[in-house]
């Protein structure tokens, strides 16, 4: 039977919720993955050291005996000062996330002037130290305009933090892929619905909520733009998955939250996504190498088998519809 092994691979945006949620979407990307970054958008969000390693503890709880590493990452505020960043650097909590106020789930406590005086302090704090600062780059303009209306806080960023990596989360239109090409700093990481889903799937039928997410899914030119960088295995960008798990009955309603869950389904997704491309040879790349060229993190010793075998996906996992729900991947878990 056909397989293929994929080396340590990483997922560089996850979310994971908490509570009974938490001890019930962990295992699938423990399973999985080498590791992954986790976002703090909880509620209340991890805004200090403390906070970030207790819910580190939990994750690793959930995860059983998994040889998993979750990478914690801190909710940026205005109320962040050195003395917090430097204990983050010394715990080995690297990332710093920037939420715009309001621009998706959890960003109630977000940024409302990115770029004003405090701000700016604080990311000259992290550029000192070496942290790395992730973006949820939307304004709060129009749907479909809202990754583009961002472009230029991103280049003024690059230019004023020349030494501060700063990752492009979850980017989704076409438009952005010349702005992190722009900048040696810039990178940026890609989600498997924006790569092989458009605005389509949304809308084009009847109204699907579980393909519903933010960023909003584009176009399809934009997903076969960002399809290409992908299959490349662009060196700029890495995979993070922006799996977002919300209740089946929080997602069927009049509000139906924003967010996909694909933990369980990833590499068997991808696998069959890449292989359909002719591309399998440059899967491991974009779900390892790249993430450990990056964001400087290094490989472990993991090893996740698939194999050329039929797997068909649930429509309900642990009370969350997953994407693909009853379809049918031609590879699975080995």
């Amino acid at each position: 039977m056909e397989q293929i092994v994929l080396q340590s691979p990483f997922d560089m945006h996850l979310h994971l919720r908490d509570g009974e949620i938490l001890e019930s979407v962990a295992k699938f990307t423990a399973q999985s993955f080498s590791g992954a970054l986790v976002m703090p958008n909880l509620n209340p969000p991890i805004l200090n050291v403390e906070d970030a390693l207790a819910y580190q503890k939990r994750i690793l709880k959930a995860c059983g005996d998994e040889n998993f590493n979750p990478m914690m990452s801190l909710y940026l505020t205005e109320k962040l000062d050195k003395k917090e960043l430097q204990k983050a650097k010394e715990k080995d909590i690297l990332f710093i996330k920037l939420y715009p106020k309001g621009a998706t789930t959890g960003s109630e406590n977000g940024v409302s002037e990115i770029l004003n005086t405090k701000i700016l302090e604080i990311l000259e704090i992290a550029q000192e130290l070496g942290l790395i600062l992730s973006i949820h780059g939307e304004s709060n303009g129009f749907v479909l305009e809202r990754e583009a209306e961002f472009h230029a806080v991103f280049a003024e960023l690059a230019e004023t933090f020349p030494r501060l990596k700063i990752i492009f989360e979850h980017l989704s239109d076409r438009r952005s892929i010349a702005v992190v090409e722009k900048y040696d700093n810039l990178y940026a990481t890609l989600t498997l619905h924006h790569i092989s889903l458009s605005l389509e799937d949304v809308i084009g039928g009847a109204l699907n909520p579980h393909c519903f997410c933010k960023p909003i899914l584009k176009t399809p030119k934009d997903k076969d733009a960002l399809l290409q960088i992908a299959l490349s295995a662009h060196k700029k960008f890495s995979f993070g998955s922006d799996s977002a798990p919300h209740l089946q009955s929080n997602k069927e309603n009049a509000k139906g939250a924003a967010g996909i869950f694909t933990a369980p389904i990833l590499l068997p997704a991808l696998a069959t996504l890449f292989e359909t491309h002719k591309s399998l040879e440059n899967l491991e790349n974009f779900i390892s190498g790249n993430a450990q060229k990056i964001y400087g993190i290094r490989a472990t010793d993991k090893q996740v088998k698939l194999i050329k075998k039929p797997m068909t996906i649930p429509q309900v996992i642990e009370g969350i519809v997953p994407l693909y729900a009853g379809k049918t991947l031609a590879w699975g878990f080995g």
